[in-house]
């Protein structure tokens, strides 16, 4: 019996993804596990892998098309099985263009060009509107090229941005340097995504932050004894000791390794610790899954290659769902301290600054020590003071005393 594919729901807040790719095409072998297809989200372009196996009897939807979440996108049939009528797929929100590089070499259609606006009100699809209004541009002066001349993405995307008004110079001395012009850069998805998703973050959640500082020394000694047996590829960052140590401390306070569901706090049985990533535009965040119960050298082979694939555009659903908490480090940027916005529906996010070499006390005798500032944001729905700043004290004891993080 065939076996229907539909579009996958990565992260919470996801309604819709565009299918920029087929992988496998109509009549190809596939296994269960193997990639099908490659979606974009408003935060990055996911690899999804089929379900299935069997051969690709049917693509539903045509690459560059937007399909809803949960809206079927292929059918996956037993080796010489008939499929003769195909589960219809939600209709597409638009239709690209052209055909990418590996798609059909067929030409695409010509533009029809019709009036956009009927009864005053221009026609446009919903993400166009809303591309539209991100990118500061007017539906009255677009192009549609849609189905009775309606304004669609491609239209959107094609439009130039009005031109920053010219900078008319004074005169002045010829050695004074004269303004640069003003520039208009247009909000990509992913910024304008990370934009929603903070901006609802501080707005619905009460936030309240701690800052701990701990004694850095013992981590850094043992790292760079154990970082010496290692190969160079596989050597552990300071960031896999704050990720193990953190989900060890989780398992103490399963308060801050929670969600708040209406009425209720749902505590996790796993501990799945988001990793911020750095990607052209914007962050990521990557999930070190089961993070309390796995060594050190897996948690760091895993958020290597997961923050590989996030750079490249290419992660997988499974690299970016599911996190429980998460931690973002700046601490390679030379920063001291900072506070970081929470990822929700998650009731924490820890903030991690650089190691410094710094003047400190001890028994009377000020000497150099390293030191390391650790911040808790924390929904206050959810905990409070006393008991975030006991999980910063758990967190340190494992900082300060490493080699329990290998046993």
């Amino acid at each position: 019996m065939a076996d229907t594919v539909s579009m996958p729901k990565l992260g919470f807040d996801m309604a819709e993804g565009t299918l920029v790719r087929w992988v496998k095409a109509e009549g190809e072998a596939i296994n269960k596990g193997d990639v099908l297809a490659e979606i974009e989200t408003d935060k990055a372009t996911v690899e999804v892998e089929s379900g299935f196996g069997g051969v690709v009897a049917r693509h539903l939807v045509a690459q560059g098309s937007i399909v809803p979440v949960g809206a079927p996108i292929a059918i996956i049939a037993a080796p010489g099985e008939t499929v003769t009528d195909a589960a219809p797929a939600a209709a597409p929100a638009e239709k690209p263009a052209a055909a990418p590089a590996a798609a059909s070499t067929s030409a695409p259609a010509p533009a029809v060009e019709a009036p956009s606006a009927v009864g005053g009100r221009v026609k446009a699809s919903p993400l166009a509107r809303r591309m539209a209004a991100e990118r500061g541009l007017a539906l009255e002066g677009l192009r549609g090229t849609g189905p009775g001349g309606r304004i669609v993405k491609r239209d959107v995307e094609a439009a130039q941005t009005p031109p920053p008004a010219p900078v008319i110079p004074t005169a002045a001395p010829l050695s004074v340097t004269q303004p640069h012009a003003a520039e208009q850069v247009p909000v990509d998805r992913l910024r304008a995504a990370i934009g929603r998703r903070l901006v609802e973050s501080k707005q619905q959640v009460p936030h309240f932050y701690i800052t701990h500082q701990c004694d850095a020394g013992p981590l850094m000694r043992l790292r760079k004894e154990v970082n010496e047996m290692l190969p160079e590829d596989g050597r552990l960052s300071v960031n896999d000791f704050i990720v193990k140590a953190a989900a060890l401390a989780l398992r103490q306070f399963p308060n801050l390794n929670a969600s708040l569901q209406g009425d209720v706090i749902l505590r996790h049985g796993a501990v799945n610790i988001g990793v911020a990533v750095a990607v052209p535009g914007g962050l990521l965040t990557v999930v070190s899954k089961d993070a309390d119960q796995k060594p050190l050298r897996v948690i760091s082979a895993e958020v290597r290659e997961m923050a590989a694939r996030a750079r490249a555009g290419k992660v997988r659903p499974e690299d970016i769902e599911g996190s429980t908490f998460s931690i973002s480090n700046l601490g390679m940027f030379d920063v001291e301290s900072f506070v970081a916005i929470i990822n929700p529906p998650e009731a924490a996010i820890l903030a991690v600054g650089s190691v410094k070499e710094i003047p400190v006390v001890v028994d009377g005798v000020v000497q150099p020590g390293l030191r390391l500032n650790v911040t808790l944001s924390a929904d206050h729905r959810i905990t409070d003071g006393a008991e975030a700043a006991q999980f910063l004290q758990a967190l340190a004891e494992f900082i300060e005393k490493p080699a329990r993080m290998l046993v």
